[in-house]
């Protein structure tokens, strides 16, 4: 079998390599894809790339690995698109909070003891910075006494009247919290829909 200069050069180093070519089979294995599903359910091993005799790998070994890359940076944006907070979409959260969404009072302490939406937590905005530093500067769990959101997770921030929320907002979707939404009525609209409903 005649193979062209670029090929042959390509197996005589890593036939040369001797152990390091040990090393390359080891890595390029490590690398195959994981096992896949069959229609019916069954788990089916996708064999794994393997360097030959001639020290040279499969050629489907690259096309292999760099096919499944854009999926995993994939993000449902359905959530996060539907823009700010209402009190309607909020309310039915607060009733039967499923821990899929973390609602943050970035009010000061003092604020808070008028009251507080139910389910939420409290992070005021002037800990903010530091507490939504994407390299973690605090410990965040000792400080507010619940885990800190990961940057996927859905986080709903208010205030007030939504103006401090709308910062923190800004500062932890710049940070890596992207799946994040603010409540611009805040604690004011929480309160007057709530008296609504009384009436």
């Amino acid at each position: 079998m005649s193979r062209s200069p670029a090929l042959r050069s390509a197996s005589s180093s890593l036939v040369a390599a001797g152990s390091r070519g040990a090393q390359r089979r080891v890595v390029l294995a490590s690398l195959a894809p994981a096992p896949s599903l069959t229609q019916g359910g069954s788990a089916r091993a996708v064999p794994a790339t393997s360097v030959a005799a001639t020290g040279l790998a499969r050629p489907s070994w690259a096309t292999r690995a760099f096919h499944c890359s854009p999926v995993a940076l994939s993000r449902d944006t359905n959530w996060v698109d539907k823009g700010d907070m209402t009190y309607k979409e909020l309310k039915p959260i607060t009733q039967a909070p499923t821990g899929q969404e973390t609602i943050i009072d970035v009010r000061e302490p003092d604020e808070v003891q008028a009251g507080m939406i139910p389910s939420a937590v409290n992070v005021p905005l002037s800990a903010f910075a530091k507490a939504f530093d994407k390299n973690g500067g605090v410990d965040f769990e000792k400080d507010f006494a619940f885990p800190r959101p990961a940057f996927d997770d859905k986080v709903v921030f208010y205030c007030r009247s939504g103006k401090r929320s709308q910062q923190a907002l800004e500062l932890a979707r710049k940070n890596g919290w992207w799946n994040s939404r603010n409540y611009r009525g805040s604690w004011l609209d929480w309160v007057q829909q709530e008296d609504a409903r009384k009436q």
